[in-house]
């Protein structure tokens, strides 16, 4: 039930949540009058409709705590409590959120800003710390994310952490602190987990795994390094790092056998009150001492929400079976979090215990510590791998020979040492778990540089990883299960499947939503071709690595034919390096300069893009027509590579970013080739662009801007929007619909935003 609101692409109107909730009610008093069977029919709809209605009404609670459109993008004065522990940028930038407690409009409880240094100056604060008071002069705009195929969901990310706003702090003199510590039990935690950042951070500095070891003590994963979460993630060993289900239960598991074990030392307390039953409600208050200092983030608290369970199941006495256990469980973290279901943790945690239990619970004759844990490791990598395909298109093979290692290292000597340092402050403590780290380190950066370590495949429909699913569990039977091998047959057709292409002849296009800038995929019946790579980020990300890179796997590319990178501004190249460092590029075409590329030794020499260059694919054919061979042009812009995309069924026209200039120039050189049936608006739709005669020659029926989301420039200039609509094109734009994909096909051409194609309620919301 709670499943399926969160798949709708409306939320339900009140009435019918309120009627849910009085279906439910009825079927729970109707078990009472119906026979036995009966009586299960109306308990399965009565926990449906539960869940359907209690997701439903949390959803209806959180959405009407939100930001008026009228406040976003103006400067509103609030004042609220930093809430966590605040994210160190580059450049002495900050992220952190704040719990409003007042402001002089409209707003949301919780909110993420970012402090800059506008310019190279500013009043950014050297310091911040968790449970400062401060008064502040923000901008901020309503939960927005890229909305791509096969990317990331940032709008749920946010929904679900209850964050309801985004924004910056203004440069601005009002902007103070006006308390430096505010009271309250969570703000002095945060404060003491910040005063365990700055011990490991002073006494292990710069050095490499020295996040891993904070990320370990206090659940700060934002001290990881990009390049050894790849490593993690090449590994299948990220759960190790972040403080979850292993971490919670070993604190568990030490601190409650050592207290059950000096309890039995005492024959009249033994008689009072069980071991079991003190080891039990100790281990759940060391895990739940532990999880605060984790700072009881979403994951931490479902870990803690099951192990609670399963401590007071064995607290009670009585005999449980282990599925009840779990299904309690499920149902605890389905009513204090609806919105768990739509991470990636909830699944391969409880999918991890149910493997457990599955392979390990009611056998009659027990095996060895060493081949039952080889058993359930074995088992795990199989079972969750359909649900790794489906969630990241990707599975690791190195996973189980990395976990081999780095389960016991983590689990018994750094987890352990990493919590004696947050107890005791000596330097020599962190110095030895730093060294282990780093061996282990070694081992798992020499197999994450293997070739195989890693397997992509492209985003597998949900009815074939069911299918997988159903193999997977089906080959995990006890021996004796009849057919028990042919699971197999069920994995295979995932394992096969690749996504359709374009008949030869025909052609896709996609603009991608990476904010303001642009990348364009073109794919034919066998090649792939990148028209510009969208904007950096900042530091540490582009869209390559947050765009492309998962889009191109979720299409089943695995080499890019062409390449080609229009002209030297950073919105369109940003993502170029990180996209040649992962992915094959078999030609690259440039319209920069020398001195503009941005990437630190290109795989190939860039050919120049002039205008009578191009290629066929397929029977689609690539043109260049502009920019012309020898001309000069002071403005970076107007040598912009201009790429023609034509087939039976129509043309796709590519401009970059020129301007008036260039468009005067085409049009006095080759007007008929500008004729096009869909065209990217130059220059992301802004004021210099889209003259009248340009558009006229074009004469295109779709236009697409590929504009960021309450961008500063204001693109598309609505004198441009309503130009393109008055000569008979329908617009479309990125930050409103996400990605947009041109079908030129046997029936002509047909458009598609990927937000239409999977809205979910909180879309824009």
């Amino acid at each position: 039930g709670v499943l399926a609101l969160q798949c709708l692409p409306t939320l339900p109107e009140r009435g019918v949540l309120l009627a849910t909730s009085i279906l439910c009610a009825a079927a729970v008093a109707g078990c009472v009058f119906v026979s036995r069977r009966g009586r299960w029919v109306l308990v399965f709809s009565a926990a449906f409709m539960a869940g359907f209605a209690w997701a439903g009404w949390r959803a209806e609670w959180r959405l009407a705590d939100a930001l008026p459109m009228s406040n976003e993008s103006r400067d509103l004065q609030v004042r609220g409590v930093i809430d966590g522990l605040p994210q160190r940028l580059e450049g002495g930038a900050w992220r952190f959120v704040l719990a409003v407690e007042s402001s002089d409009a409209e707003v949301p409880r919780r909110i993420q800003l970012g402090w800059y240094a506008f310019r190279g100056r500013g009043d950014v604060p050297a310091d911040l710390r968790p449970g400062e008071r401060h008064e502040l002069i923000v901008r901020l705009k309503r939960p927005y994310g890229f909305s791509n195929p096969g990317g990331f969901d940032y709008e749920a990310w946010l929904l679900e952490r209850g964050i309801r706003a985004t924004g910056y702090v203004r440069e601005d003199a009002r902007n103070r602190r006006l308390d430096a510590a505010v009271p309250g039990f969570m703000h002095a935690v945060h404060r003491w987990r910040d005063d365990v950042r700055r011990r490991f951070e002073g006494t292990l500095g710069e050095r490499p795994a020295a996040g891993i070891l904070t990320a370990l003590a206090i659940g700060d994963q934002r001290a990881i390094t990009q390049a050894e979460w790849e490593v993690f993630r090449r590994t299948a060993v990220g759960h190790l790092v972040a403080i979850s289900g292993l971490h919670v239960s070993l604190v568990a598991l030490a601190f409650g056998g050592l207290a059950g074990w000096l309890w039995r030392r005492s024959p009249r307390l033994i008689l009072r009150v069980p071991a079991r039953r003190v080891a039990a409600l100790c281990g759940l208050a060391a895990a739940a001492s532990y999880a605060l200092l984790a700072g009881l983030g979403l994951p931490t608290q479902r870990a803690l929400i099951m192990l609670a369970v399963a401590a007071l199941a064995l607290a009670s006495g009585r005999q449980s079976e282990p599925t009840r256990v779990l299904a309690l469980a499920l149902l605890c973290v389905l009513v204090a979090d609806p919105w768990a279901v739509l991470s990636a943790g909830f699944w391969l945690s409880f999918g991890a215990v149910a493997v457990i239990l599955l392979v390990s619970c009611g056998r009659l004759v027990t095996d060895g510590a060493l081949r039952s844990a080889v058993r359930i490791q074995l088992a795990i990598s199989l079972a969750l791998a359909p649900v790794l395909f489906m969630l990241f298109g990707a599975f690791s093979l190195a996973g189980p020979l990395a976990n081999a290692f780095a389960i016991p290292l983590v689990s018994f000597v750094i987890a352990p040492l990493v919590l004696l340092a947050v107890l005791l402050p000596w330097p020599w403590l962190l110095e030895v778990t730093h060294f282990v780290t780093g061996l282990m380190m070694h081992g798992l950066s020499w197999l994450a540089a293997q070739p195989w370590a890693l397997w992509h495949g492209p985003q597998v429909p949900l009815t074939l990883i069911l299918c997988a699913l159903f193999g997977a569990a089906w080959l995990l039977m006890p021996r004796g299960t009849p057919a028990r091998a042919a699971g197999v047959l069920a994995i295979v057709p995932a394992l096969l499947w690749s996504p359709s292409r374009p008949l030869p002849g025909e052609f896709r296009a996609t603009v991608l939503d990476v904010g303001q800038g642009l990348a364009v995929h073109v794919q034919t019946a066998a090649h792939d071709v990148l028209f510009d790579a969208g904007p950096a980020y900042g530091p540490e990300a582009d869209a390559g690595g947050r765009v492309l890179i998962p889009y191109l796997r979720a299409q089943g590319v695995r080499r890019l034919d062409a390449l080609v990178l229009s002209h030297g501004d950073s919105d369109h190249i940003g993502g170029a390096a990180t996209l040649l460092a992962q992915l094959p590029v078999a030609r690259l075409w440039s319209g920069l300069e020398a001195e503009e590329a941005r990437w630190p030794a290109p795989p190939m020499e860039p050919q120049p893009c002039h205008a009578g260059g191009g290629w066929i694919f397929d029977g689609v054919r690539f043109d260049f027509i502009h920019p012309v061979e020898g001309a000069a042009s002071a403005r970076r812009n107007e040598r912009s590579c201009v790429l023609r995309v034509s087939a039976p069924a129509g043309r796709l026209l590519l401009p970059g970013d020129i301007g008036a200039p260039s468009e005067h120039a085409l049009l006095a050189r080759s007007p008929d080739w500008l004729r096009a049936e869909v065209i990217v608006a130059p220059h992301h739709g802004s004021r210099g662009s889209s003259t009248p005669q340009f558009v006229a020659a074009v004469n295109a029926a779709h236009v697409i801007h590929a504009v960021g989301n309450l961008n500063t420039h204001r693109h598309p200039y609505p004198d441009v929007w309503s130009r393109w609509a008055r000569a008979g094109a329908r617009n479309w734009r990125t930050d409103g619909q996400g990605a947009i994909t041109a079908r030129f096909g046997a029936e002509g051409v047909e458009i598609q935003a990927w937000r239409e194609q999977a809205p979910r309620y909180w879309h824009g919301r």
